[in-house]
């Protein structure tokens, strides 16, 4: 993925004039150490002030009116925006949405949806057929609940989108050569114990990537963004640091 100042892009998602995306990594924020810089979660010990005007930095690089996010629980619930829907948002607000869900679809112009991690997993996800995208927060728990697979379905009966259409990207998240799991064998499923790259290390891209294919996701439409948190410094990681900020992974249409 090209690095672009703070920001990285899926080279898959090029070209499409309806689509916005962004992946923001820790740079280009006011928040103090240990949350440096652009930390965008209300959910750490970071001052609010600094959260919101590092949110306002994202809307303003995005230059989208509403931007849309939730307080992640691991869980598997969806929230749907829908232009024949009452629960469409106001244009040029930032929003922090109730509590439980880990993943968004939308299909109203002017959103951006924002997924916020430290290690686990962004898939973004979008139909140029019918003009909608999604967001999902995916850690280990959500791998294990197949939320990725829940989302598609979703897309599918909601918005009569074709799997197949369908173009994802994975965020710079845990990688295989730092997801230690040590208590694996209560905490996976055996059938993700195939997974496992070298004693107690499992590869959770491969895993999502293979639940992309089993919802029906050609295997052409997925790009890995190959980008290890846990290793690479310019992102926020719950696993390298404990008390550390997070970084942010947006798609929207326009």
């Amino acid at each position: 993925m090209p690095l672009e100042n703070n920001t990285t892009k899926f080279p898959l998602f090029s070209g499409y004039e309806v689509l916005i995306h962004r992946i923001f990594n820790r740079h280009g924020g006011i928040s103090q150490t240990p949350y440096d810089s652009l930390n965008i979660s209300f959910g750490v010990a970071d001052d609010a002030a600094h959260v919101h005007k590092n949110r306002a930095i994202i809307q303003n690089t995005l230059n989208i009116g509403s931007l849309i996010s939730a307080r992640q629980v691991h869980g598997t619930e969806i929230l749907v925006l829908d232009t024949n829907s009452t629960n469409s948002p106001e244009s040029s607000t930032t929003h922090e949405l109730l509590n439980g869900y880990d993943a968004f679809i939308s299909n109203v112009p002017g959103v951006a949806l924002m997924v916020q991690q430290a290690d686990c997993q962004a898939v973004l996800l979008f139909d140029p057929i019918q003009k909608v995208v999604a967001n999902i927060h995916c850690g280990w728990r959500g791998s294990v609940d197949n939320i990725i697979g829940k989302v598609v379905a979703a897309m599918t009966a909601t918005f009569s989108v074709n799997p197949e259409n369908l173009l994802v990207g994975i965020s710079p998240s845990l990688g295989p050569c730092c997801a230690e799991f040590v208590n694996y064998k209560t905490e996976l499923p055996e059938a993700f114990w195939a997974y496992q790259v070298k004693p107690n290390y499992f590869d959770f891209w491969e895993i999502s990537k293979n639940q992309l294919q089993k919802a029906g996701v050609q295997t052409a439409n997925i790009e890995l963004s190959s980008i290890c948190t846990a290793c690479n410094t310019n992102w926020f990681s719950y696993r390298r640091d404990k008390e550390t900020g997070r970084f942010c992974s947006v798609i929207g249409l326009i």
